[in-house]
């Protein structure tokens, strides 16, 4: 496969998944509709790659060379025309989806693969409106694209298998573990497993069994480490199959079973308190950098994802 990619929209997904194929040697074409857009995409790239510089996962070489290899256009047409994959990150509204595909099939080459990012509709969803449903295909990242591994991959049944093929070997070229799905649900698999552990976490937040503070460090320093590398089912298997047959059936009566967001989300969000993107959430950073926050985590993740592939 040449070396051509296209990724639509620039925002936080966009711009590190635009970040990874252009890493991987693909010369890449980030579109959005605005220029500041792609302005403020670009300082977020920089930023990324001068982190994988620092923790020497990347040579200054390869930062530069990388940066090159991106160019950012409001064009759609001459963003996508040459393009043999296009990645589709734009927002979560049907309408606006259709739209785009409804203009990739026009200015797009016959033999491009059409990947979305949704991590919200179902392939057969997306397709409803398309003229080549063959070359549709899910590739789910996850937040910061450019640093966690996963991509979940998601088919439809009219999929053509040598584009299924091909996306699952280039999402092992650019560095992703991608999971291919035998099914088509909602939430695909790791937004429904976190939801399910969201929904008990802020239910025993509610109960007021513990702070915000004392249950993230029980993800953190109790099921997170112990996930990063031991799966939920293989922790089962080294537990002991006997022995998790009576916890769950000792506790799965008692967990949270609600089918909406907990009332403390809505409370918030009401209240416009989004997390960092508005400066309080369940925590405040009113006496803190959000950006300092988040530069920390990148270099947690970098680490992390250092030692797993040691």
């Amino acid at each position: 496969m040449a070396k051509h990619a296209a990724v639509i929209g620039s925002g936080v997904m966009g711009h590190g998944i635009a970040q990874l194929y252009a890493l991987a040697g693909y010369r890449v074409s980030l579109y959005d509709l605005q220029e500041e857009f792609l302005i403020k995409a670009r300082a977020s790239i920089e930023h990324s790659l001068f982190l994988l510089v620092a923790e020497g996962v990347i040579t200054d070489k390869s930062r530069v060379e990388a940066l090159e290899r991106i160019v950012l256009t409001t064009d759609l047409q001459s963003a996508v025309s040459e393009a043999e994959v296009i990645t589709e990150a734009v927002p979560e509204v049907i309408e606006l989806k259709w739209e785009l595909f409804e203009k990739l099939e026009q200015y797009a080459r016959p033999d491009a693969i059409i990947a979305s990012n949704t991590s919200t509709f179902s392939i057969a969803r997306l397709i409803e409106k398309a003229k080549t449903p063959h070359r549709y295909i899910i590739t789910h990242f996850f937040n910061p694209a450019q640093l966690v591994p996963l991509v979940e991959v998601v088919k439809h049944e009219t999929t053509a298998q040598e584009v299924v093929q091909a996306t699952m070997k280039l999402m092992a070229e650019i560095g992703k573990s991608p999971v291919l799905l035998k099914k088509d649900v909602p939430g695909f698999i790791a937004n429904r497993l976190q939801t399910a552990l969201m929904r008990e976490a802020f239910h025993l937040l509610a109960e007021g069994v513990a702070d915000a503070a004392q249950i993230d460090t029980v993800m953190k320093d109790g099921i997170g480490f112990r996930w990063a590398f031991v799966g939920p089912i293989e922790t089962a298997d080294f537990g002991g199959l006997d022995t998790w047959k009576r916890v769950m059936d000792n506790l799965a009566p008692e967990l949270e079973a609600s089918t909406k967001a907990p009332a403390i989300i809505e409370e918030q969000v009401a209240q416009g308190n989004l997390g960092t993107k508005s400066g309080a959430g369940i925590y405040t950073y009113k006496d803190m950098s959000v950006t300092e926050k988040l530069r920390v985590r990148d270099e947690q993740f970098i680490r992390l994802g250092k030692m797993k592939h040691c």
